[in-house]
């Protein structure tokens, strides 16, 4: 595997690489919380040398239900994501849903992610894979939910296909497991790795009950906060190269998926766990 330079940036990822930590807000709710968020986690990561990329989504297209909150959207969320990028000088990462989406966030987000209900969408994938290799970002495709681990070897050569100079980095985000389940396979993370691109894994959304959120009688989705530690600290030592985390400095309070989101004011222990992990097993 070779290692995946980030433009604008002295950001590597892959084996040999420092631990790259994707974080930040699950959904974009205003722009000081935005601010807010970023400040603490990039601190966080310079004290602990990890290269830090701020997250958050514009838009939350795939939601339980038709009033579940999804964001400022791509007008509004932008703006907001170009002025913490601005502010803080760190990269951003967040998701597209169409193919019209691609150029323009591209444009702003250094890595541009694909969902995982989404990432066999071929019109999706070309156009994210086209928009990303012109700004010499990175390609973050989150494997579904459905799919084997070495199935990923399509969505990579869908994006080469597309765009032979484009950097893909497949994240793993759990299996569907049953009704209202996910599970991950540590196993998945060295097969993904096989195919030559570096993997991350998102132990945020991972821990999420689909469809069985209580507070909501199944409009919303659930999930089980414990856990995310223990899939990011088993991710780590299964070989994989970043980390996807969401926090929120009021966890129960997050408009978008609360259940699954981590305290802010835990991101130190967690990351300085996380990289001694990392240290360990490299």
């Amino acid at each position: 595997m070779s290692l995946l330079s980030l433009k604008n940036y002295d950001i590597k990822i892959g084996d040999g690489a420092p631990l790259v930590v994707m974080a930040g807000l699950n959904v974009l709710e205003d722009e000081g919380l935005a601010m807010e968020v970023c400040a603490e986690l990039k601190s966080i990561c310079a004290d602990l040398q990890l290269p830090y990329i701020f997250k958050a989504s514009f838009d939350k297209a795939n939601r339980s239900s038709i009033k579940s909150y999804r964001g400022p959207g791509q007008d509004a969320g932008l703006p907001i994501l170009a002025a913490v990028k601005a502010a803080h000088n760190v990269p951003v990462v967040t998701d597209i849903h169409t193919p019209e989406q691609a150029a323009p966030v591209a444009e702003i987000a250094d890595v541009v992610q694909l969902p995982a209900f989404l990432v066999r969408q071929t019109d999706l994938v070309v156009a994210a894979a086209q928009a990303v290799a012109a700004q010499g970002g990175w390609l973050h495709a989150k494997k579904a939910q459905f799919l084997a681990p070495w199935d990923c070897a399509n969505i990579i050569s869908k994006a080469r296909e597309a765009a032979p100079d484009v950097q893909v980095i497949l994240c793993d985000r759990g299996s569907s497991f049953g009704y209202n389940n996910l599970v991950v396979d540590m196993l998945g993370i060295p097969e993904m790795k096989k195919l030559g691109v570096p993997v991350t894994m998102d132990a945020t959304h991972a821990v999420q009950l689909p469809g069985a959120d209580p507070r909501t009688a199944g409009a919303s989705t659930g999930g089980r906060r414990d856990g995310v530690s223990v899939l990011a600290k088993a991710a780590i030592a299964a070989g994989a190269n970043g980390v996807f985390l969401e926090f929120h400095p009021r966890p129960d309070e997050a408009l978008c998926d609360a259940p699954s989101c981590l305290p802010l004011d835990g991101a130190r222990d967690l990351l300085t766990t996380l990289k001694a992990i990392h240290l360990a097993v490299n």
